[in-house]
């Protein structure tokens, strides 16, 4: 029996450990937010107040470069835009660049 106030089962009684592989499957059904970044804009809080429908803002991406895909506020790869082959009325990313963990990141 084990001293830790943690135990390796779950409430009935099962083993609970991640690496076992038993569990995983709980794992995979855990949601995340995935994000698409077009880009990004900068301005002061008056110019913000002044924008109205039909107001252009620029983004400091250009077309034809690549979008961040993001998975709770961290990059995880690059794409482009494409539109879905089924439906011509959505867009989505075709991944050409998936990115590693950053060398932060490997720390913590």
């Amino acid at each position: 029996m084990s001293s830790s106030p943690f135990p390796d089962t779950d409430l009935a009684g099962n083993d609970a450990r991640v690496g076992d592989g038993r569990n995983l499957d709980s794992i995979l059904r855990i949601p995340v937010l995935m994000q698409v970044v077009l880009g990004s804009a900068t301005m002061p809080v008056a110019d913000l107040m002044k924008l109205g429908r039909g107001a252009v803002v620029p983004l400091d991406h250009r077309v034809g470069e690549p979008v961040d895909v993001m998975v709770n506020g961290r990059v995880i790869a690059r794409g482009e835009i494409v539109i879905v082959e089924e439906d011509n009325s959505r867009f989505g990313v075709s991944l050409t660049e998936v990115v590693g963990p950053s060398a932060a990141d490997q720390n913590t």
